[in-house]
């Protein structure tokens, strides 16, 4: 290769996104948020491939739905011919999973996930064509309880997020009988106004016609409001169950908006479907959807068994946590380990190890191409890292077998560092932090010391 020839750069795939290191603690935040609440409703969690079946999506979502007719990752197997997709979207899987494996032989479970999405659609703000989503399923329970249990979690979320401005709303579309005789009308009101419907809509007209009604078409809106409404053709089971799950959310101040056209995008749905909302995030201002599927399980080929769940878009609610101002800048470390010499930065290798024995989290300054560093660039370095205390060995600390501890949040210059036995410098260092911090009573490891700064 010719020595002046560019070597292109390659880039990564257009809207699949990096998430890099300075996004990582507001991910990490949200991810451990989500994972206490749901904990704390007993859902466990579940975790299935990102490839399944093509056939798998087709069956459950409908072949008809925009997602199966336009926007999944197809490809045949190489190797075997199989026709497989990228998930773009985790019930059926997680549907899948449960028949496959028996899950609910015992009893109802409550599962929940966490992971990539893909679609192929144009990317813009909150939609990307790799995506997560964090959702939660309850398979085997029947009543309305469990509906309002899954909206009261969300809800409970997004206090803790510190998230406001999401609205709920709630529908119910019935079961397949009285969904088929709303069909049957729908179709033909639609075809008594076939001059207003647009392309879309004349496409979906006897395919899906419950999805003209979720048009954003200005011109059909007025042709839409009047359409007859599915809401009216529900019998005394669906209602008894909607007005179940009314009452649970009012008896817990849960505010909802009833929205008759309200509608989701995959087949699967029966009586109860919700969306929470906001007007912060343009036309992308679902955050997270979902209702009950109670039909899903014998679509797969498994003993009929009622469920529920929802799913949640992960980046759409990290803008509106970067909106409500959440910054979540937590140090790398506790400890910034700082050396010069060869004996100096042996000594500190030794220390650091001990120092992660007892629970810290700390950082080795090491070299970089500029070099190994000086005194003054590591103790910047040490500043940025957001450490509670560097912990310093030059040569007079190497050949006197201290350490110098530096406490880089103590404001005050004249007494914010000491000079310590090499020997003491772990047990100082931990009741420093101890002493000074709270232990974090939700780490797994009991022996892990994990402060909070």
């Amino acid at each position: 290769m010719s020595e002046n020839k560019k070597i292109e750069k390659i880039t990564g795939v257009k809207g699949m996104n990096d998430i890099l290191p300075d996004d990582a603690p507001l991910w990490e935040l949200f991810e451990n948020t989500v994972q206490s609440v749901l904990k704390s409703y007993g859902f466990q969690q579940i975790r299935t491939p990102i490839v399944e079946s093509t056939h798998l999506f087709a069956r459950g979502l409908g072949e008809v739905t925009d997602i199966v007719e336009k926007e999944m990752y197809s490809f045949e197997d190489a190797l075997n011919g199989d026709k497989l997709t990228l998930r773009p979207e985790n019930t059926a899987g997680i549907v899948r999973a449960a028949v496959e494996h028996n899950l609910t032989y015992e009893g109802p479970k409550r599962v929940w996930y966490t992971g990539p999405m893909f679609r192929h659609e144009k990317p813009q703000r909150g939609r990307y064509r790799q995506f997560h989503q964090v959702g939660a399923e309850a398979l085997g329970f029947s009543g309305p309880d469990i509906d309002a249990e899954l909206i009261v979690m969300c809800q409970r979320l997004w206090d803790d997020l510190g998230l406001q401005n999401i609205r709920l709303e709630l529908n119910s579309i019935g079961d397949a009988p009285e969904r088929n005789q709303h069909r049957a009308d729908l179709i033909a009101y639609f075809e008594s106004h076939k001059e207003l419907l647009d392309a879309e809509a004349s496409r979906r007209l006897y395919s899906n016609p419950l999805r003209i009604l979720d048009t954003k078409n200005p011109a059909m809106q007025a042709m839409v409001n009047s359409a007859p409404k599915l809401f009216d053709y529900l019998g005394e089971e669906s209602k008894a169950h909607f007005e179940g799950i009314q009452k649970i959310l009012r008896d817990n101040s849960i505010p909802f908006t009833i929205n008759t056209r309200l509608v989701r995008g995959m087949d699967y749905y029966n009586r109860t479907v919700f969306e929470w909302v906001t007007d912060e995030l343009g036309s992308q201002g679902t955050v997270c959807g979902g209702g009950r599927y109670d039909t899903l399980f014998s679509i797969f080929g498994g003993k009929a068994t009622p469920a529920c769940g929802f799913a949640m878009g992960v980046e759409r609610l990290l803008e509106l946590m970067k909106a409500s101002g959440e910054a979540h800048n937590p140090a790398q470390c506790d400890v910034y380990l700082v050396h010069q010499g060869e004996q100096g930065r042996a000594q500190s290798f030794v220390l650091g190890e001990r120092l992660r024995d007892a629970g810290l989290d700390v950082v080795l300054h090491c070299a970089s191409a500029a070099g190994a560093g000086s005194f003054k660039s590591q103790m910047k370095k040490a500043d940025a890292s957001g450490a509670a205390y560097a912990a310093i060995i030059g040569d007079d600390e190497a050949n006197g077998d201290t350490v110098t501890i530096k406490s880089m949040r103590d404001l005050d210059i004249n007494n914010n560092q000491v000079n310590v036995p090499f020997s003491s410098a772990v047990d100082y260092l931990v009741d420093q932090m101890t002493g000074a911090s709270e232990t974090d009573a939700c780490c797994d490891d009991p022996n892990h010391i994990h402060i909070h700064h």
